[in-house]
């Protein structure tokens, strides 16, 4: 009879860990100490040693800091007996694919405004704003948001927007298109998931723009909400292709009114 080899883990010290992970030696025991990264094992002589399991947990951990996550929440988080962690990587993905696109797009505004400084290109009329719409579609939008918002808040729009100059002002376009390209590609999900909420961030900062309030101290809660409902309330605003989406209107609706309840206010 052969006797068959019993399979033993894989395991790593301490030491090895930090080397693979970049984690420092005395962040991994704060992190043992506080139950959110034991090791597999310990040794008679207390040396910790830790498995794939184990590793896969600290990329998990790394990832939520990386996402601002404080350690109380990535505890609580990779305790649930609901965890998933195939869904989790899936929305770390997002989330970061969603930062690294608003980073990208920094760095361009900056390159932007690099060039408006050398050279420049203004805007000299409110009619610029809507080059490339019919003139009617232009009159009429203006007219809406007139009797919306009021004269003061679109002429306040209206000269932050002629601001930026054409370069800028197309940037900016181009900006919500990809925003509203990464929502509509979520509307299926929780309005309250994070990779919604990370893309609703910077819808936001979008339209503050827009509005021509990037920089009042007045986070604008409510009207940020209002702007959700007028969209489930004129499906022109969330036509895509052509086509009206009043799906993807409530999901809006549902995901900037839980952004403006919980970040804004």
């Amino acid at each position: 009879m052969v006797r068959q080899k019993q399979r033993t883990m894989k395991t790593f010290g301490v030491k090895e860990v930090s080397s693979i992970s970049g984690v420092s030696v005395r962040t991994l025991h704060y992190y043992d100490q506080i139950g959110l990264l034991p090791p597999c094992l310990r040794t008679e002589a207390g040396y910790r040693h830790y498995g794939e399991a184990e590793l896969l947990r600290l990329q998990q951990i790394l990832f939520y800091k990386e996402l601002d996550f404080p350690l109380k929440e990535i505890l609580e988080l990779l305790e649930d007996p609901e965890f998933d962690l195939i869904h989790a990587l899936e929305t770390h993905r997002s989330a970061l694919q969603a930062r690294q696109e608003r980073i990208d797009h920094l760095l361009q505004t900056i390159d932007n405004t690099i060039h408006h400084l050398k050279k420049g290109k203004s805007m000299s009329k409110p009619e610029d704003l809507y080059e490339g719409l019919p003139k009617e579609m232009g009159t009429t939008y203006r007219d809406a948001a007139i009797e919306e918002y009021g004269q003061k808040a679109i002429d306040r729009s209206e000269k932050a927007l002629l601001g930026l100059g054409k370069d800028g002002f197309k940037q900016l376009k181009e900006e919500m298109e990809q925003v509203n390209r990464a929502l509509f590609a979520q509307k299926d999900q929780a309005a309250d998931a994070e990779a919604v909420q990370t893309l609703i961030e910077r819808h936001y900062a979008v339209i503050r723009q827009f509005w021509g309030t990037a920089n009042k101290q007045d986070k604008q809660a409510d009207a940020y909400a209002g702007l959700g409902q007028l969209y489930v309330q004129d499906v022109r605003y969330t036509t895509v292709d052509g086509q009206t989406q009043p799906e993807f209107a409530a999901f809006l609706q549902r995901a900037m009114k839980h952004f403006a309840d919980t970040r804004l206010k």
